[in-house]
């Protein structure tokens, strides 16, 4: 626990400093190589990929990244496939495990890497502050998940996928970020009867994100996707969550008077 709270404190503060202190190109490059470190860690996912297979696939993330940033793509049609490819993840997750095959996990790792991408650029554009707000939302429904858990969890989430998940730890993190969102209303003013739901749904889905990252992991037999963040993982550890919330948020902070 030690290791993982010193882990976190140094990257909360790495990532402060280039959301409100770096120039733009600086936490823009930053986005996109914490996108190409994910992208190496989810070839890792292909059986018996060789170093030459997972740079190819490397390079073919960051193709699809530059084509997104070079040309006039629709962002919110990005985000809407997004969301529609994390609820059918969700579905996913239901019959497994099962096999999927090396097509499907090539094209898994860019629905999940792209939007993501160009959610984090579209948040961070728009404010830092509101970007920093959608990780917060993804970060308390974690935690509040994760000491729920371990104080009264009992009902397994998905024991195949995450064994250690609970329901009550689920029902915990959302405590929590009706919680956040009750504190936010003390410096800005906020409809609580739109941005509650919106909230929780967007924490839902981080859980969703979490489960369908962890279900490739099972499938390529690896508990943790890297070895970067001591006491926590991998890159892909630290944003499976994100990478399904940060979509949705990104689509809906304009229905929530937020964009």
């Amino acid at each position: 626990m030690k290791q993982r709270v010193i882990t976190a404190l140094i990257a909360l503060a790495a990532l402060l400093l280039i959301l409100f202190y770096a120039p733009q190109q600086v936490a823009l490059g930053a986005i996109v190589i914490v996108m190409l470190a994910g992208a190496w860690e989810w070839s890792g996912f292909f059986a018996a990929a060789s170093h030459v297979v997972r740079g190819a696939y490397v390079v073919l993330i960051g193709v699809l990244l530059a084509a997104v940033t070079l040309l006039d793509v629709d962002v919110r049609l990005v985000f809407q496939v997004a969301l529609a490819w994390w609820l059918a993840a969700l579905v996913w997750t239901f019959f497994f495990p099962t096999r999927i095959p090396a097509v499907v996990r090539w094209v898994s790792g860019a629905l999940v890497l792209v939007p993501l991408f160009l959610a984090l650029v579209f948040l961070y554009t728009k404010s830092p502050e509101l970007l920093l707000f959608a990780l917060l939302i993804v970060w308390v429904a974690d935690s509040g998940a994760f000491f729920a858990g371990k104080l009264v969890g009992r009902v397994k989430l998905a024991p195949d996928i995450s064994p250690g998940k609970t329901w009550e730890g689920v029902i915990g993190g959302l405590v929590a970020v009706v919680a956040l969102t009750l504190l936010r209303t003390t410096w800005a003013d906020t409809d609580l009867a739109v941005f509650i739901p919106f909230c929780l749904a967007v924490a839902s889905l981080s859980v969703i994100g979490d489960l369908t990252v962890s279900m490739f992991k099972r499938t390529a037999g690896l508990k943790d996707s890297g070895s970067l963040f001591p006491g926590h993982g991998g890159v892909l550890d630290r944003i499976d969550s994100i990478s399904a919330a940060a979509p949705l948020f990104a689509l809906g902070v304009g229905w929530v008077g937020l964009g």
